[in-house]
């Protein structure tokens, strides 16, 4: 499912009286808002759905696979998300 097909989805889910447009600013929000809570606290969990994390990758040797050549990648910071198990079904 494409971002159009989800306001789709959530137009039709919020009834007749739901333009695509509010349907898509209400995503945009939702959306908007995890990434605020991530950033600030760096964990946003949504009871019944899943968590959005913060999570550190430690810096590591690499290579280029052009070259072969050893490369270092430095430590980086990242999101993740875990499902809940009754969204892993």
């Amino acid at each position: 499912m494409n971002k159009a097909q989800l306001i789709e989805l959530i137009q039709k889910k919020l009834g007749a009286d739901t333009t695509k447009k509010h349907a898509e600013e209400a995503l945009a929000a939702v959306l908007e808002s995890i990434k605020e809570g991530v950033q600030s606290a760096g964990k946003v969990q949504i009871i019944g759905f899943g968590t959005f994390a913060t999570k550190t990758r430690e810096a590591r040797t690499g290579r280029n696979p052009k070259t072969g050549k050893a490369i270092a990648i430095p430590a980086s910071k990242t999101v993740a998300f875990k499902a809940f198990s009754n969204m892993k079904g």
